[in-house]
């Protein structure tokens, strides 16, 4: 648990500009960007953007200036204009509301993406700006998403940005003469730096190809859980260290006497581990798989299973996972390195993996075993 006796209060938000590599989040300003926000506003299907929005689709372009003096001077919500960084115009407008600097707490929320912006770049980066300040300038513990229940696409955009679902809250609220019932999402601080690396792998530009098509799907690599075999895997990050050395060092233990060395696994720097890889761990802690993904396949760094949970199917199961995290990585292969002497090369070879190669090490033969992603 979380020691918080010397927790202060975190700052609140200013009106500060958020640079990316695509977007720009600039305080929003009526007199800057009114013409092209009301532009955004009222462009293709301008109802549906709003449909779940307090607001609706301005009428004209007087009334939208005076919703943008109200929102220009509002300090919670405060209003972030998204601006392109290849052609100036704003596409866009969020917001930090419901702000909380005693316990660190803090939404976005007012979110109109116009057509220029939905499913993009452009949109994931102001997410991603968003989530970096909130986490590292601000230094604030959870950050949250909240929509209507029955609005599904943004239900699916906070799954896809990381966010975790907590839960619906009933009749929450009535909203143009409509019940409310809010589905609520947050990301907490110890989850921020395995999300934050998805997002910046995600927006890389060698992700996307010369239509612009995305190689890898952003909601594969800000998954926070991986099923297998009825179980599902949970994603940790460095906050996890502590339990991770535990859990390996129990692990391993079972194949001291076989290969005469320490495990190359017990030598790590976990720091770094946990850094550079993904870490899946089992439901009750009594098993953990460690994958570190190339550009042509995934490898499998160390695949562990505490001894009361030998001969249950967890290292199956593991494994399997791994297999189905391949898939959703899109990458043809797995691979792995193991002691000549483990007694677990025969289960891997039973697996569908083959020996590409064995390596002298001086004090060790490594095994270099590849298996092909059905």
């Amino acid at each position: 648990m979380t020691d918080l006796a010397h927790w202060k209060p975190r700052p609140r938000p200013q009106r500060v500009t958020l640079e990316g590599r695509y977007v720009r989040l600039e305080p929003l300003s009526a007199l800057r960007h009114g013409d092209d926000l009301y532009r955004a506003a009222t462009e293709g299907n301008a109802d549906d953007r709003f449909r779940w929005l307090f607001e609706t689709t301005p009428p004209d372009r007087a009334s939208f200036g005076v919703w943008l003096q109200k929102a220009e001077a509002s300090e919670d919500p405060l209003y972030f204009t998204v601006v392109d960084m290849k052609t100036g115009e704003a596409l866009g407008r969020q917001t930090l509301m419901r702000i909380e600097p005693a316990h660190g707490v803090i939404e976005i929320g007012n979110i109109h993406w116009g057509p220029n912006m939905q499913r993009s770049r452009l949109a994931t980066e102001a997410q991603y700006l968003f989530s970096r300040h909130v986490f590292e300038d601000l230094g604030y513990r959870r950050y949250e998403w909240k929509c209507n229940d029955r609005n599904e696409p943004s239900k699916t955009a906070a799954l896809r940005f990381g966010f975790t679902f907590e839960g619906v809250f009933r009749q929450h609220l009535v909203v143009k003469g409509e019940n409310r019932d809010t589905a609520w999402y947050s990301i907490i601080d110890g989850e921020w730096p395995v999300l934050r690396k998805a997002f910046e792998d995600w927006l890389d530009p060698p992700n996307f190809d010369a239509d612009g098509r995305q190689r890898l799907r952003l909601s594969a690599l800000t998954a926070r859980a991986i099923g297998a075999n009825g179980i599902d895997f949970l994603r940790i990050g460095p906050e996890a260290r502590t339990l991770v050395e535990t859990i390996q060092a129990q692990a391993y233990a079972r194949v001291l006497d076989a290969i005469g060395v320490v495990p190359t696994p017990l030598l790590w720097d976990y720091g770094v581990i946990l850094d550079e890889c993904e870490a899946w761990l089992a439901p009750r802690g009594e098993g953990l798989l460690i994958l570190r993904r190339g550009a042509e396949d995934l490898y499998v760094e160390s695949i562990a299973t505490l001894p009361a949970a030998c001969g249950t199917g967890l290292g199956g199961a593991l494994m399997q996972a791994a297999f189905g995290r391949a898939r959703a990585l899109d990458l043809p292969k797995v691979r792995l390195m193991t002691n000549a002497r483990n007694p677990a090369l025969a289960w891997y070879k039973r697996l569908g993996f083959v020996v590409e190669r064995e390596e002298d090490m001086g004090d060790r033969v490594a095994v270099h075993m590849v298996a092909t992603v059905a």
